[in-house]
């Protein structure tokens, strides 16, 4: 049955929806840009007064006024289903916690596992003239989120972009307040740039592709080098079926190499469920035909991935064992990020007619001054397995590119160990020896 809102749309000060939260409640303060601001300072001034009140998210990408009024976490509680640089802070201060997911199935998690939630704050576009508040570079699982919500809260900001696709946004039926934001401008993600072995790893990567593929692109400096190559290669009619929409994708189409026409399902498209880049991605979002925001239960669903011939997903591991299990998302038990779209992805690219996954690494990391290999014979201890052994394909260092699909244990060892760098490889060859993953006289 659908919620029903008796005075949908109330224009409310945020001190007003703030008082209307007690100790205990369940708040939802959605993904990415659409968290708010102006409500969470309303709320941050009533601290002392609650006590217990959850509230989950995913993907900070500023500071959360009630976290900082709250450094022991005695009267607010962060729940996140992907940890950004601010979450996994506050993680680390013991006043956050994770939700193990695959990012694409949050929606039915909401219409499924998820008790309904007391209050959802969502900060979006100012309405328009048919009355919808657009969710703007975050579509994601918001309207999955607002179904089982029992009071529906919107934070108008200017500044969100008004983006084209599906589920994009909320009409003022569904609403029960609306507050005036702040409309500063949108958190920007700083784009570093690519190492020399960023670049090795994008040459590797973009040799096994050609026209008409359809990139899933994830983030970091390896992906980003990816695009920078593509955008100066010869490679025509790419198409984009991604999680995250990224600025070297905007590079790629200005650049004339992305026009999806190859594309089985929205063609002509670039398709993803949230972007986080600079203002040049936000612009670029803004009333564009040609790019389209989607729930994540379709762009990040297997079954929906290999729709499209050819997908090539390209994602980051921090670790990878002799055996092929890459470990994405922590260190030990330390929380870095999540699971996100990863597995999802790595699944559908290899459902699809002639895709490929891609889980690329530097060889190497600096620990304490001294290099260590990530490649491993096992993982660190409490380290989180993202995508398992079964489901790996290809592993990109500097050093090569492997595929470690129909290999044996015996022959994923040796494939990983030559890609390795090659002042951990005697060790590697020798610890699968000793350990059997690699029986003497097998070669």
């Amino acid at each position: 049955m659908a919620r029903v809102v008796h005075q949908p749309g109330r224009r409310v000060s945020a001190a007003h929806v703030a008082g209307l939260v007690t100790s205990g409640m369940w708040l939802d303060y959605g993904a990415v840009l659409c968290q708010p601001d102006v409500f969470d300072k309303a709320l941050a001034a009533r601290c002392e007064e609650l006590h217990r009140v959850k509230i989950r998210a995913c993907l900070s990408t500023r500071p959360r006024a009630v976290l900082e009024a709250d450094p022991e976490g005695k009267h607010f509680y962060w729940i996140n289903l992907h940890f950004g640089g601010y979450d996994r802070r506050k993680h680390d201060a013991g006043i956050a916690n994770y939700m193990p997911v695959n990012l694409g199935e949050i929606p039915d998690y909401y219409r499924r596992f998820i008790e309904p939630v007391d209050m959802v704050i969502l900060k979006t576009a100012p309405m328009d003239a048919q009355g919808y508040f657009n969710f703007g570079p975050t579509n994601a699982y918001h309207g999955a989120l607002i179904e089982r919500a029992r009071l529906v809260v919107i934070e108008e900001c200017a500044a969100i972009p008004q983006a084209m696709g599906v589920g994009t946004g909320v009409h003022v039926s569904a609403v029960d307040y609306v507050i005036a934001g702040d409309d500063q401008a949108l958190p920007e993600l700083p784009k570093g740039p690519a190492t020399e072995v960023d670049r090795a790893v994008a040459r590797l990567i973009a040799n096994e592709l050609d026209d008409g593929v359809c990139l899933q692109i994830g983030i970091g400096g390896m992906p980003n080098a990816v695009c920078s190559l593509l955008k100066d290669s010869s490679i025509e009619d790419l198409g984009i079926h991604t999680e995250m929409l990224t600025d070297g994708i905007i590079d790629l189409h200005r650049a004339g190499r992305i026009t999806g026409a190859r594309k089985q399902i929205d063609p002509g498209k670039m398709v993803c469920t949230f972007a986080l880049g600079s203002q040049y991605l936000y612009d670029a979002i803004d009333h564009s035909p040609e790019i389209e925001l989607h729930p994540v239960d379709y762009t990040n669903t297997p079954h929906i991935i290999m729709q499209n011939d050819r997908v090539m997903s390209i994602n980051n591991t921090t670790q990878i064992c002799l055996q092929g299990q890459a470990a994405s998302e922590s260190d030990g038990h330390r929380h870095i990020s999540g699971t996100g779209g990863q597995l999802q992805f790595v699944r559908g690219a290899y459902a699809s007619k002639g895709g490929k996954s891609f889980i690329c690494l530097s060889s190497t990391y600096d620990k304490k001054g001294e290099p260590r290999s990530r490649i491993v014979l096992a993982l660190t201890k409490g380290n989180i397995v993202t995508a398992p052994r079964s489901d790996v394909m290809y592993v990109v260092t500097e050093y090569g590119l492997v595929c470690l699909k129909g290999k044996s244990v015996a022959e994923r060892a040796q494939a990983l160990i030559s890609i390795a760098h090659p002042d951990f490889r005697e060790g590697l060859e020798r610890e699968a020896y000793e350990n059997r993953l690699i029986p003497r006289g097998f070669f």
